[in-house]
């Protein structure tokens, strides 16, 4: 029964992306600590389900599916909740700057995943595994829309903007590790069809 509960914390991070969505549009106090909550924990899921296939001994290839997946879907789900928000178009640097950060960081989850997809059925699915860039660029992801989630000052301290700031080192760390990626699979992707 114990081998299950990482599969189950995945699954429930996606069953979580509704309850996300419902709470950000939800007028009621305190809303934004609870709409940061949920993503929190998804983040926190996220890294947990992970750490238990592993020492458990339970990793499979259902949870290497389902575990980025459900990375990717609350990722982008604030995302879109954020850059749909007046209210956070109205706090920005600059609207489209942020909607390009957005675009980015979208955008590269989908070239990378369709790119080790092509690897995957190449047998060189090792080339584009995940490195110690793609891991900070996921800690700054993670922390940089929790902060824009809550966008509230804490005693002072102005948590959107640090928020904000660190969105775009994310977005920049995001094309980073997207170039690393691309230029690792580079050879493979030169070699001529056989067709």
């Amino acid at each position: 029964m114990t081998r299950h509960i990482p599969h189950s914390l995945t699954v429930f991070r996606i069953l979580l992306i509704p309850v996300l969505v419902v709470l950000y549009f939800w007028n009621m106090p305190n809303r934004e600590l609870f709409v940061t909550g949920v993503f929190v924990f998804a983040a926190l899921t996220d890294w947990l389900d992970g750490f238990l296939a592993r020492t458990m001994g339970t990793t499979s290839k259902l949870g290497a599916f389902l575990d980025p997946v459900a990375d990717k879907l609350i990722v982008s789900t604030a995302l879109v909740l954020l850059v749909s928000d007046s209210t956070v178009l109205g706090n920005v640097v600059h609207p489209m700057v942020f909607a390009v950060a957005v675009s980015i960081i979208i955008g590269r989850e989908i070239v990378i995943s369709a790119l080790r997809e092509w690897m995957a059925e190449m047998g060189e699915r090792g080339v584009v595994k995940v490195g110690v860039l793609g891991k900070v660029k996921t800690a700054f992801q993670m922390v940089s829309i929790a902060l824009l989630l809550y966008g509230k000052p804490i005693n002072g301290l102005p948590i959107f903007k640090i928020g904000e700031m660190a969105f775009y080192i994310a977005a920049g760390l995001t094309l980073w590790s997207m170039w690393a990626y691309l230029h690792a699979a580079m050879p493979y992707l030169l070699e001529k069809s056989d067709t």
